[in-house]
């Protein structure tokens, strides 16, 4: 290998809570550039959940990308011919990438009619422990748990 891996750029917090943790799920949030409109759409959502829950909005997302983290996940091997679902753990920022990106996923599935209320309802869902980002949880751990046997194919 000839060339060394890209460093990790340190983040800046957002302007408003001054969290790295907002400042990465605004930038999966909208592509194209598009963070100040992104940002809005997030602050919105925060401020949905703390008018309908009394929590504070940003502890209610905190909590919700947290619930919905896997901790394992199930990789497609090929041994001899067949092809197997082996478990591995998932790393700690890839953890928090796939929880990002279920929650955006499914939040974006859903029925309310803006962004910033599917938003806040799939975080409260989450943080509540149930919605869809959660069940795409529990389904993959699931799986891996079903694929146990095959464990020792790792590499």
């Amino acid at each position: 290998m000839r060339k060394r891996r890209a460093e990790k750029r340190a983040l800046a917090g957002d302007p408003k809570y001054h969290s790295v943790l907002v400042t990465r799920f605004v930038n999966c949030l909208l592509g194209r550039g598009k963070k100040s409109t992104g940002e809005r759409i997030l602050y919105q959502a925060l401020d949905l959940i703390k008018e309908r829950s009394g929590n504070e909005g940003l502890e209610v997302f905190e909590k919700a990308v947290d619930n919905v983290k896997p901790m394992v996940k199930v990789r497609s091997r090929r041994v001899g011919g067949a092809t197997y679902q082996v478990p591995e753990e998932v790393r700690p920022d890839e953890r928090l990438a796939l929880s990002i990106r279920w929650l955006i996923e499914f939040a974006r599935g859903r029925g309310e009619k803006t962004m910033a209320q599917r938003l806040a309802g799939e975080f409260m869902d989450a943080s509540g422990g149930q919605g869809r980002a959660m069940q795409r949880r529990e389904e993959t751990h699931r799986m891996a748990e079903a694929n146990r046997a095959f464990a020792h194919y790792r590499w």
